[in-house]
């Protein structure tokens, strides 16, 4: 005899009923929780959102320099340690300048072998102005006297021949006449001399000006070498990138620090081509920086930049051939950032950020530009 099957356990109609009505409920609720989520989400991008901009590729940047010598020279001084902050002027590294410092001194005592070459010169030329002037009045002497020798000749000769005057008488002064008139030939040259000396010594004095000019630049130049030893903060900011030493040699345009101005922070957003349509200066935005969870920044677009970023590559894309790909292009946009005192430590160049650009705003100043 087998054993007695079990029965089937009958679960009652009104259970399986109420059941279904409750899940029926809950997907009801659901529903309605997802309808009021995405009407409310689609009155949020049709009022808001669709004219909000995003891009995660943008990054903080700063206007940084790189110090370098313009000279050569040895390392004798860094008077700055790594991430320290500077202020403009502030000194920053000495090279050793003896030897600039001696040409320099050279240069001095030349400038003042020239102003000695320029006082002589000065000096011969107001002698030779005096010579002029004794020769001129030498000249005008001898014209006297060749005048009143040439009016005694004339006086005596009707004597003479009339035979109230000897001979001789009149023969003398015609010897006088003549010498009167040698001396005058001979003051005119020296007078002639004399002036053509004046312009000689013209040209002196002004070759001794040129020198004294040129005495001077070169000092000047040795003065820039000597000054140019000492290298100067450019701007505020804090030092980065320190490679310099002590004793290290140094060539003109060798890169020893970078100076990083961390109070003039900006952002570069590098927006797609589809993105820029509406974008003007001044609009406002919204940056979430990564190292900065839970913080928002405000800003403004500064400007848009004159070409996308391909276009000033190293090598520029060239579209012009047989086989082509669209990409699409992204143009950098400038965005000015304002950062309060509290998270300016915290923000540096190279950070990555979220950036949301507002285009309903800023439309009436870009009408007016």
């Amino acid at each position: 005899m087998s054993a007695a099957q079990p029965s089937a356990q009958v679960i009652p109609e009104e259970t399986t009923q109420g059941q279904r009505g409750k899940a029926r409920r809950i997907l009801l609720v659901l529903g309605a929780a997802a309808l009021l989520i995405a009407l409310v989400w689609g009155v949020w991008w049709w009022l808001t959102g669709r004219f909000i901009e995003t891009t995660d590729d943008a990054y903080l940047q700063a206007d940084s320099i790189s110090v370098a010598p313009k000279i050569s020279g040895y390392v004798a001084e860094v008077l700055v340690a790594d991430n320290q902050v500077v202020r403009r002027g502030d000194l920053l590294v000495r090279l050793d300048a003896r030897k600039y410092q001696a040409v320099s001194d050279e240069a001095s005592a030349t400038i003042a072998a020239r102003n000695a070459d320029l006082a002589k010169a000065e000096a011969d030329l107001v002698q030779q102005d005096s010579t002029i002037a004794e020769a001129r009045a030498q000249l005008q002497g001898a014209e006297a006297d060749a005048k009143h020798a040439q009016a005694e000749v004339a006086r005596y000769a009707p004597l003479a021949r009339s035979g109230a005057e000897p001979e001789e008488r009149l023969a003398q002064l015609n010897n006088e006449l003549a010498q009167a008139r040698s001396t005058v030939a001979a003051r005119q040259a020296a007078l002639r001399s004399s002036q053509t000396r004046y312009g000689t010594l013209q040209a002196q004095l002004k070759q001794a000006q040129a020198q004294l000019g040129v005495a001077r630049a070169s000092e000047a130049q040795r003065q820039l070498d000597v000054d140019d030893a000492v290298l100067r903060s450019p701007l505020d900011g804090r030092i980065a990138d320190r490679g310099v030493r002590v004793g290290q040699y140094v060539q003109p345009g060798t890169r020893l620090l970078t100076v990083v101005p961390v109070n003039a922070i900006y952002l570069t957003a590098n927006y797609k081509e589809t993105q820029i349509g509406a974008m003007r200066p001044g609009q406002r935005v919204t940056v979430h920086v990564d190292a900065l969870p839970g913080r928002d920044l405000r800003g403004h677009i500064d400007s848009l930049a004159p070409g996308t970023g391909a276009q000033f590559a190293l090598l520029p894309p060239s579209n012009a051939t047989g086989n082509f790909t669209k990409i699409v292009q992204r143009v950098p946009v400038r965005i000015a950032l304002d950062i309060t005192d509290d998270l300016r430590p915290a923000l540096v160049p190279g950070l990555s950020a979220t950036v949301e650009v507002d285009t309903r705003t800023g439309k009436a100043d870009a009408s007016h530009g």
